[in-house]
């Protein structure tokens, strides 16, 4: 079969055909989601540098590093589902190809107007991209084979977490043909290009089997609820937390509300909803996006809070502070490529709670260094709290995943993608709003008024936010629970395993 012809999603998991080219596939749609996690983070460190070049107001600023978000959240659900409708390969080709003009758009970039507009258009892009991903894993994959590749798709995790800040920091020291900052975009443009030619070669088109039609009226209600309560979270604390940003978050769940009973209507009308509310039945499926959001609040207080007590607190330099976070990149990579392979098909659940276990254990080690070191601790003394909390989240990224979409129809895999995207964004967005609370709640500005000051308080403020971290990581723990004691395609890979190999079928290419 030609590599542009569509398979719809008819055959059950177990008997999913296996095309030899699907680990080129792969390789291709995992360098496009770490191409957008880098993309996250990049921004932040070379913030200095564009306000200088573009004479940048605060405001400006603010848009270019919330814009890509408030555009990638709001997007995801359609994203997803425009790849059920017209096909995952059509919409990623689309969406890296966007994601790559976008990005030459944003390093050319004349003025602060113009950068924010091009991130908005990335930010859209991304979500046309990033929920095929998983849907084309999803779709090209055999059951028993899903666990190592959500095992390499957490790695990618990892690193995409820490290298964005590093990877910014060294190409903006550089200064490349004295190009400054905008070299963190246009990195983007060669990978790019090789992803939509590879894309183009290697990856099986896949779609719903029925027509289906975009449902509108949904795309509206979901964009308008999460611009709602991502928009406010991601300025408020800039804004003074004035009270629309309070009523627009309380209306969120209002229209969210609305935008069920719709979803419901428009299920028993013509079976064509934005959101399969049917994927809330299953059990994994429903359980697996509540760890989600949760773990989502976890990660975006620790990450910022972790910047600005380096950064600010300890005045580290863009440098010092990625390279300090390697330890941590290696261990999530390590840690999540042993898991789904090794560990869940023999313990389960329990390795994602071990993880966060884990995960607790390494910030509570962090609090007690910051607090008994204080502003001389050293890169080197990190290590170990890092270490400990990298291996941690290593052992709950790539299981997570793997859980949430191990019993989901095939046919339903861009939706549940884009739902799996949306709610990890929404769970950092509300970890954000909280930073102000937990992290600047604690920090009187008057009292910044030497460098000894500012790294005491700053210290308190991060040695705080880490304790509540560590809260939310026993509500996942006890939210775990329940999950699936064990994945399906792990039950199904190890009854594949039993049976002779001159009695298996053999495998198709497609």
């Amino acid at each position: 079969m030609s590599s542009h012809a569509a398979v719809t999603d008819t055959a059950p998991d177990f008997e999913a055909p296996a095309d030899r080219r699907r680990w080129i596939a792969l390789a291709v749609v995992m360098t496009a989601a770490f191409m957008d996690l880098v993309d996250v983070t990049i921004v932040n460190i070379a913030i200095p540098s564009m306000e200088r070049d573009l004479g940048a107001s605060f405001g400006a600023i603010q848009w270019i590093t919330a814009g890509y978000a408030l555009a990638f959240a709001a997007g995801l659900i359609t994203g997803g589902r425009l790849g059920d409708i017209y096909g995952r390969k059509r919409l990623f080709l689309i969406g890296i190809s966007g994601f790559t003009v976008a990005s030459a758009l944003c390093g050319f970039a004349a003025g602060p107007e113009m950068l924010v507009a091009s991130r908005l258009l990335q930010g859209a892009m991304a979500a046309l991209m990033v929920p095929q991903v998983l849907a084309i894993v999803h779709a090209t994959f055999p059951a028993h084979e899903r666990g190592k590749v959500f095992g390499m798709f957490g790695a990618v995790v990892g690193l995409g977490a820490v290298s964005g800040p590093l990877l910014g920091a060294l190409l903006t020291q550089w200064n490349l043909a004295g190009l400054e900052w905008r070299p963190i975009f246009l990195i983007n443009l060669p990978v790019g290009i090789a992803g939509v030619l590879l894309g183009r070669t290697f990856i099986t088109e896949s779609k719903a089997p029925k027509a289906l039609r975009l449902d509108m009226v949904g795309v509206a209600l979901v964009t308008t609820a999460l611009l709602m309560l991502i928009y406010p979270l991601t300025r408020g604390r800039e804004l003074g937390w004035p009270l629309w940003g309070h009523l627009c978050m309380a209306g969120s769940l209002v229209v969210g509300a609305v935008f069920v009973v719709y979803e419901k209507r428009k299920t028993r009308r013509d079976g064509s909803p934005l959101v399969e509310l049917s994927l809330f039945r299953v059990k994994s499926f429903a359980a697996g996006i509540a760890v989600q959001l949760t773990f989502g609040v976890a990660l975006g207080i620790f990450f910022l809070v972790w910047t600005l007590y380096m950064q600010i607190g300890l005045g580290w330099s863009p440098l010092k502070a990625g390279l300090t976070g390697v330890p941590f990149s290696i261990a999530v990579s390590a840690a999540a490529g042993m898991s789904v392979q090794l560990l869940v098909p023999r313990f389960g659940r329990k390795v994602l709670q071990a993880g966060a276990l884990t995960m607790a254990a390494g910030l509570l080690i962090y609090v007690w260094e910051a607090g008994r070191y204080g502003a001389g601790i050293a890169p080197w003394q990190m290590a170990l709290p890092l270490v400990t909390m990298g291996a941690g989240m290593g052992l709950i990224v790539a299981p997570l995943t793997d859980t949430v979409l191990s019993e989901v129809p095939r046919e339903h895999s861009g939706s549940a993608s884009g739902l799996i995207n949306t709610v990890q964004q929404m769970g950092t967005a509300l970890g954000l709003g909280l930073v102000s609370v937990v992290f600047f709640g604690v920090i009187d500005e008057s009292g910044l008024t030497s460098p000894a000051a500012v790294s005491e308080q700053f210290s308190g403020a991060f040695q705080r936010s880490l304790w509540w971290v560590a809260g939310v990581l026993t509500v996942i723990f006890a939210a775990m629970f329940a999950l699936p004691a064990r994945p399906k395609q792990h039950m199904e890979a190890a009854a594949v395993e039993a049976v002779p190999t001159d009695q298996q079928e053999p495998a198709l290419v497609v």
